[in-house]
């Protein structure tokens, strides 16, 4: 039986729906999970709530959610293992909640695939306020738009090209870049997600980066590295940033 619950908002949601504001919740002290439940549901969120890891996989297979929150200390699986299945098989943004409050343990929760890492007892106000923020870059920006609008774009003399084999970055006019592992998994990443912002948050996880402010420093000195090897060769630089959310490749490539 079932020990999953939902927001009044929720109940009549069909499966397979996109993920909008909905939002899962994994939290085995079932006092706790209800009310997370009721409170984010009165903020407006779609909020399904679960005790453990296996009702979250049988949810999370079925329906599609924006933001998953999760207990580290669950009853049939460690919340990081969770994570790194959702990470690694979702779009979801996710949120790690735990008493763990030992840094050690907080960078367990970022490498597993968190987003953000809430220490309890924390404020279901800070909970909510979270959760918009992940929302809130759950989008392709209007402002950046992908240069590629037409078939004939996609030719291959007119495409970049990302040699994995040998490491390189070929321009359209024939300019080859050679690329180290890391940017080379960049470029894998940005490529893989052509026309969209990767998150900072994702491409931190990739590269091997703590999610902090020393991971972001070498994260923006790889992108200016890439950056002073595009221009040298006059070539425009095809890799645009979104302030504060991520970086996006918007010009026609291929992946070879």
């Amino acid at each position: 039986m079932s020990n999953s619950f939902k927001g009044a908002e929720s109940q009549e949601t069909p499966q397979h729906n996109t993920p909008g504001r909905r939002v899962i919740i994994v939290e085995d002290d079932k006092s706790v999970l209800k009310a997370i439940v009721k409170f984010l549901t009165t903020e407006g969120y779609e909020v399904t709530g679960v005790s453990s890891s296996g009702e979250c996989y049988m949810h999370i297979v079925t329906e599609s959610y924006a933001v998953a929150v999760l207990d580290i200390g669950l009853p049939d699986q460690s919340g990081l293992v969770l994570a790194e299945y959702i990470r690694k098989n979702t779009n979801m943004r996710i949120i790690i909640m735990s008493g763990r409050i030992i840094v050690d343990d907080q960078l367990l929760g970022y490498k597993a695939g968190a987003d953000i890492y809430l220490t309890k007892p924390f404020s279901f106000r800070i909970l909510s306020a979270s959760i918009e923020t992940l929302l809130s870059r759950i989008v392709e920006l209007p402002s950046i738009s992908p240069q590629v609008v037409g078939e004939n774009e996609f030719s291959p003399s007119k495409s970049w090209r990302l040699l994995s084999i040998t490491s390189c970055l070929q321009s359209p006019d024939g300019s080859r870049f050679k690329l180290t592992n890391k940017e080379l998994v960049f470029m894998t990443m940005l490529a893989s997600n052509h026309g969209a912002v990767v998150l900072h948050s994702e491409l931190l996880q990739k590269l091997g980066y703590f999610n902090d402010e020393s991971g972001q420093h070498s994260l923006q000195a790889l992108v200016n590295r890439l950056r002073h090897k595009i221009l040298t060769h006059n070539t425009e630089f095809p890799i645009q940033a979104a302030h504060g959310i991520g970086y996006g490749f918007f010009a026609a490539i291929i992946i070879e």
